[in-house]
């Protein structure tokens, strides 16, 4: 598909997406999608909701921590403890040696 195509507004303001950009884009019936207005454009984006329960999760603090903490795994900066005395004497150590 072309990275441009040419639709038409209806009366009532509505628009087809391009079965091409819709395939291409995942967008399927129900999906919603965001209207952004520029100067001189229209830009729409494809967007999923997000249950106000889980919306932490996307935070930008939250996704920085998750990263962080992707790149320590594949760093294997990982420790495993048999138990919560072990985990805790752990972390009392790693305190120690910040200090």
């Amino acid at each position: 598909m072309a990275d441009t195509a040419l639709i038409k507004v209806t009366h009532i303001g509505q628009v087809t997406l391009p079965a091409d950009a819709r395939r291409r884009l995942r967008v399927e019936k129900g999906d919603y999608t965001e209207v952004r207005v520029t100067e001189d454009s229209i830009i729409l984006a494809p967007k999923a909701l997000i249950d106000k329960s889980q919306a932490y999760f996307w935070s930008p603090e939250w996704q920085a921590a998750e990263h962080e903490a992707s790149a320590g795994i594949a760093g294997g900066r990982v420790q495993e403890f048999d138990n919560v005395d072990d985990l805790m004497a752990g972390l009392r150590a790693a305190r120690q040696q910040d200090s």
